[in-house]
């Protein structure tokens, strides 16, 4: 892992809640974004809580991780596109952070845009791409570390232009 001062094992542990997909169909995409559950001592983190087919499913798969939706204590969007937003409000007692800032009921924290140490083992950072605001969120776990990020993917495998972008969390 090169980003400095930060640790290459740590104790987040990560879930896949939701495993994203672009699917073209006659009306338009199907899109879901990758939702990821990122667990370290007392927070509770949900990366790019997005588009999926069934919220239902969503939150089944979190309550069977362990922790209920009121238990989230931060949600985390790589950029702002609802593919990767829609669904923050299921988790009504967490901090949202993007790039830039940090948002509680009706207070937004600023901060410099970038970097952001959420635990010892869980950093946001600027990874400007698919949009200038894009964020990593980097999980040092006891078998290495996650970066959750935006890829790029088209229904035909192809990680060429934006036709079908979708978040996913891969081993660093």
């Amino acid at each position: 892992m090169s980003e400095p001062g930060f640790t290459e094992t740590g104790t987040a542990r990560i879930h896949i809640l939701h495993e994203g997909y672009v699917r073209e169909v006659r009306e338009g995409n199907r899109v879901g974004s990758t939702v990821v559950l990122i667990i370290d001592g007392e927070r509770v983190i949900v990366v790019d809580p997005g588009m999926v087919a069934d919220r239902g499913a969503l939150v089944s798969a979190l309550t069977a991780a362990g922790p209920a939706p009121g238990d989230v204590t931060d949600v985390v969007f790589s950029h702002h596109h609802p593919d990767h937003t829609v669904n923050a409000a299921l988790f009504p007692s967490a901090d949202i952070h993007d790039h830039w800032a940090t948002y509680r009921d009706d207070l937004w924290v600023d901060r410099e845009p970038g970097d952001l140490a959420l635990t010892g083992s869980v950093r946001l950072v600027a990874t400007p791409g698919h949009t200038n605001e894009d964020i990593t969120t980097l999980a040092a776990t006891p078998d290495g570390v996650y970066a959750c990020t935006h890829a790029w993917s088209a229904p035909s495998g192809s990680t060429a232009g934006p036709s079908g972008p979708h978040q996913a969390c891969v081993q660093a």
